[in-house]
C-alpha cells in the first residue's frame, strides 16, 4: 500500500467515524433522561391546557 491509501483509508474511518457522533448526538438530543421524546411531550402539554 502507498502513503495515498493509507491516507484515503484514515480519511474515511475518519469521516465515517465523525458521522456517526453526529447523528447520535442529534438522536440523542430528541430525548429526555426518561426516555420521552421532547417533541410529543411537548404537544402533549398543549392537549392538556
Amino acid at each position: 500500500m502507498s502513503a495515498g491509501d493509507i491516507l484515503y483509508l484514515i480519511a474515511a474511518l475518519l469521516f465515517g467515524y465523525m458521522t456517526f457522533v453526529i447523528i447520535r448526538g442529534n438522536f440523542q438530543r430528541k430525548f429526555d433522561e426518561e426516555g420521552n421524546r421532547l417533541d410529543l411531550k411537548d404537544k402533549d402539554k398543549d392537549k392538556k391546557e
